[in-house]
């Protein structure tokens, strides 16, 4: 494994850490994608990991632009090694509802949550399909699954990944390559922590195991899913969200 590459893209984000954590832990060399590296601070980010243990390495491509991908991931593959695990773990949210939401709302998160992920496994495919080896794991959402008022854009993105994840799933079963879906529900990232206390209060009470899930819990499941652990596990939608939606 210490020759296997895996790429997480939005791997500088709150869940997105864990994951490359996780999978740094398991023997891969972690390739953390970002958007653009000053703005997310990417220097001070691998300063904080280096400090805790870790040594990553972050590209710089936008997941919206297909050429930006196939020439990053190229790149990685030339220079760091075969990735054999990539995680689709960007994502972004403009909330609004329908009736006031407009066009670039919609695109923006269609192009990063949706049309990101095609950009990123079309591009890293065709490598993997010529190792007949390989690990696609998409970080779809809860509300993928069930919807949420105020995210139609976000909603019919995440529900997308998984329509593309079963698609894919069985053209490549043969090949060697396994894709599936992980949907965490409401998971205490930074972020989400940031919510008015009254706010999360009331989304904690929704949910039967009446805490918010961990990153650490998603990363977890990310790594059983690059797992020779899951090798007959594909088209899969692995649900991490503490009984908040329930579906089978």
């Amino acid at each position: 494994m210490s020759n296997s590459v895996a790429v997480v893209t939005g791997g500088l984000g709150g869940i997105g850490t864990e994951i490359s954590r996780k999978l740094a832990n398991s023997g891969y060399t972690v390739v953390a994608t970002t958007f653009n590296k000053k703005v997310e601070k990417s220097d001070e980010w691998l300063a904080e990991q280096k400090e805790a243990g870790f040594d990553f390495l972050v590209e710089e491509a936008d997941v919206t632009d297909f050429e930006a991908c196939g020439e990053m991931i190229k790149q990685v593959e030339d220079t760091v090694g075969p990735i054999n695990v990539l995680v689709n773990c960007a994502g972004i949210t403009r909330d609004s509802f329908l009736k006031n939401m407009d066009e670039s709302k919609w695109d923006a998160v269609l192009s990063t949550n949706l049309d990101g992920v095609y950009n990123m496994t079309k591009n890293v495919l065709d490598f993997m399909l010529s190792r007949q080896f390989g690990r696609i794991i998409n970080i779809s959402s809860v509300n993928g699954q069930r919807g949420q008022f105020g995210q139609t854009n976000y909603s019919a993105a995440k529900a997308g990944m998984h329509g593309f994840t079963m698609a894919l799933a069985q053209e490549v079963a043969r090949k060697g390559i396994t894709v599936n879906s992980v949907s965490p529900g409401y998971i205490a990232t930074s972020m989400v922590m940031g919510i008015d206390e009254d706010i999360r209060d009331e989304l904690i009470s929704q949910i039967p195991m009446q805490r918010m899930g961990k990153p650490t819990e998603i990363a977890n499941t990310v790594n059983f899913l690059a797992s020779n652990q899951a090798d007959y596990i594909t088209g899969a939608n692995i649900p991490v969200n503490g009984g908040l939606f329930t579906s089978f």
